[in-house]
């Protein structure tokens, strides 16, 4: 709850902005908007390919884009993801799965959208190095106490495992069972295409729908620079637990958008409406298949 607040403070602060972004989403054109909702759809079927792609046996295709579907209602509910994949373990697992395979099946599909996240961010640095300062994301003084966090957190882990015997030999077994798996489906060209291309393809899709709502909006941002902005603000609120990234997402994109280049009206503007057509619109028909999956036990 406590990013929530935060987020509360910070947008009751700036509210004469948020006002200004509401009050330019009646400029938006349409048929943009239109494309950009089309596209959002795009990013289910996606999200069903890597995770078809991350285990050997077939997967009911319809039922997987439906869980896909329901998944992304599932992950406002609770923080970091962990509603998404909670829905796809459980699904998996009613699929014949073990639980172990299922679990490392799950871990194999974050590692490949992460890498493939990071990786087209990576790309379109190097091909647009001016495209965004990251200094206005993370500032140079947030560097050093970022960085001492990561190493009380890398200590303490390992502190806990070199203490718990129980809990090291579950890790080695998972590490195991999760190697195992990732061996078994890279033997298998199809299931590797279809986890590293829907992969690439997930953050790929959902930067384009924020360069389409941004057409849409007349933000004066070259389309590389707001993908750029998309792939920067995503990574760097990845590891904020607020469920679904509410609030977190939304301040990040602004700031991200704004060192690209844009005004910060219309940059709210963009934003608000990027997170309308990927969230909010989606969330109660995405509820009520969530419902309906439960009640038929496909998940």
């Amino acid at each position: 709850m406590l990013p929530l607040l935060l987020v509360t403070v910070v947008a009751v602060q700036h509210r004469s902005v948020l006002a200004a972004g509401f009050a330019h989403l009646g400029t938006a054109e349409w048929p943009w908007l239109l494309a950009a909702a089309g596209t959002t759809c795009l990013t289910w079927v996606a999200a069903a390919c890597t995770r078809q792609g991350a285990v050997v046996e077939r997967l009911p295709r319809r039922r997987l884009l439906a869980t896909q579907f329901a998944a992304g209602a599932a992950n406002h509910l609770l923080p970091t993801g962990l509603g998404a994949s909670a829905v796809n373990l459980r699904f998996m697992t009613v699929c014949g799965l073990p639980l172990a395979r299922s679990s490392a099946a799950l871990a194999l599909y974050l590692l490949a959208e992460s890498v493939g996240r990071v990786a087209l961010l990576g790309v379109l640095l190097i091909a647009f190095p001016d495209a965004l300062s990251l200094g206005t994301l993370v500032p140079e003084t947030a560097f050093g106490p970022l960085l001492a966090g990561v190493a009380v957190v890398l200590v303490i882990a390992a502190t806990v495992l070199a203490l718990v015997r129980r809990l090291r030999s579950a890790l080695v077994s998972f590490l195991r069972t999760a190697l195992g798996e990732a061996r078994s489906v890279h033997t298998r060209p199809a299931r590797a295409l279809a986890l590293w291309g829907g992969s690439f393809a997930f953050p790929a899709l959902q930067a384009s729908v924020l360069v389409l709502v941004g057409r849409a909006l007349g933000l004066d941002v070259p389309a590389a620079h707001m993908a750029v902005a998309y792939l920067a603000a995503t990574v760097a609120v990845a590891l904020v637990p607020t469920p679904g990234g509410i609030g977190s997402v939304e301040a990040a994109l602004v700031v991200a958008l704004v060192a690209a280049g844009g005004p910060a009206t219309v940059a709210t503007a963009v934003v608000l409406a990027f997170r309308v057509i990927t969230v909010w619109l989606p969330l109660v028909p995405g509820a009520l298949t969530l419902g309906a999956l439960v009640r038929l036990k496909v998940i």
